[in-house]
């Protein structure tokens, strides 16, 4: 990825900066999407077609990992070996979704839609907040 394209996404050239802010919206969007899960995981599971006690668990779990995302954003210089973690996790969610899909999850067609379209974002995280840790250690 780019450091022209990088710095278009997150409106700065600073590096670090890049870093914080793509950690930052991966904690957001995260602890969002955990806490719908947590709160609605029943009107959800009929929509999704995920079993209500799945979505729960991965409800809290969001908020937590979402919470600490936000932690590592928070800091103005985010540790490479937490950045890099966060970065594998995200990599092993999208993967993990797209297995479940395939696997023995049995979606409705939102969830035929979401499932894949959530992995595809915290892909792109991943892809992001690594290029950016890589732009910010050159």
């Amino acid at each position: 990825m780019s450091h022209a394209l990088l710095a278009g996404l997150a409106r700065t050239t600073e590096p670090r900066t890049m870093l914080r802010r793509f950690l930052a919206l991966d904690a957001v969007v995260t602890g969002a999407n955990g806490l719908a899960y947590a709160v609605a995981s029943g009107p959800l599971s009929r929509l999704l077609g995920v079993d209500a006690t799945l979505l729960l668990g991965l409800g809290v779990f969001l908020v937590l990992y979402g919470t600490a995302v936000g932690l590592a954003a928070s800091r103005p210089l985010p540790s490479a070996t937490a950045v890099k973690v966060i970065v594998d996790a995200n990599a092993l969610w999208a993967v993990l979704s797209v297995v479940a899909l395939a696997a023995w999850l049995e979606p409705t067609t939102a969830g035929t839609v979401w499932i894949p379209a959530q992995a595809v974002t915290v892909a792109a995280f991943a892809a992001l907040q690594w290029s950016a840790l890589r732009a910010d250690r050159r």
